[in-house]
């Protein structure tokens, strides 16, 4: 795997040149253990709601995704909750309130990950908000990158996914523009396969 992409393709469009969204084995082995999600605080949730509302985002509808781990779920439930009470989403309050479209789950293994790609993307929401496990999102996020119109620049995601390692599996160009939130209400963001705290 090439973690050091040259160049960066267009933010909104499929990437076909990815390999296999699998993660070779190899590559893995090399990164050491990967962090487990833990229990999301109420900070951190704070801060993500805060990047979705921030002024010139203008984001309305999202949709949710999430492994399926207890931390995971717990915090995807927990930001659908707060989004949906959260009335500044909207663009224009003649809309209504924000909305959750879809909420999506997997598995850390998948033989293509094609289904909760499909499922993510199908409804074309403003924004993608990301709870999981690092090493099944990575292979996600290539499936995603390769066979959808996602775009990682429109992704806001928990701490878990605040690590180096992840842009490292899923390629640095795979990952370019996701922002997150740190477990102490601080942010994070993706940069050409660096993650850079602030500034979300």
């Amino acid at each position: 795997m090439n973690h050091d992409a040259p160049g960066l393709l267009s933010a909104s469009a499929p990437d076909p040149a990815l390999p296999s969204p699998l993660v070779d084995p190899d590559d893995l082995a090399g990164l050491g253990a990967l962090p487990e999600p833990v229990p999301h605080t109420a900070p951190e949730l704070a801060a993500l709601i805060g990047l979705l509302t921030r002024p010139r985002a203008r984001i309305r509808t999202v949709a949710v995704g999430h492994s399926r781990d207890a931390a995971s779920r717990a915090a995807a439930e927990a930001f659908a909750a707060a989004w949906a009470a959260n009335g500044t989403g909207a663009r224009d309050h003649e809309e209504g309130g924000p909305d959750v479209l879809a909420v999506v789950d997997w598995p850390e293994h998948a033989a293509s990950w094609l289904r909760p790609a499909r499922r993510l993307t199908a409804q074309e929401p403003d924004a993608w908000v990301i709870a999981a496990a690092p090493l099944g999102f990575a292979q996600l996020a290539r499936r995603l990158r390769r066979s959808t119109d996602w775009d990682p620049a429109r992704t806001y995601a928990f701490a878990a996914l605040g690590d180096s390692r992840v842009p490292a599996l899923a390629g640095a160009h795979t990952l370019h523009g996701l922002r997150g939130a740190s477990a102490d209400g601080g942010t994070w963001h993706i940069n050409r396969g660096w993650v850079t705290t602030g500034g979300g």
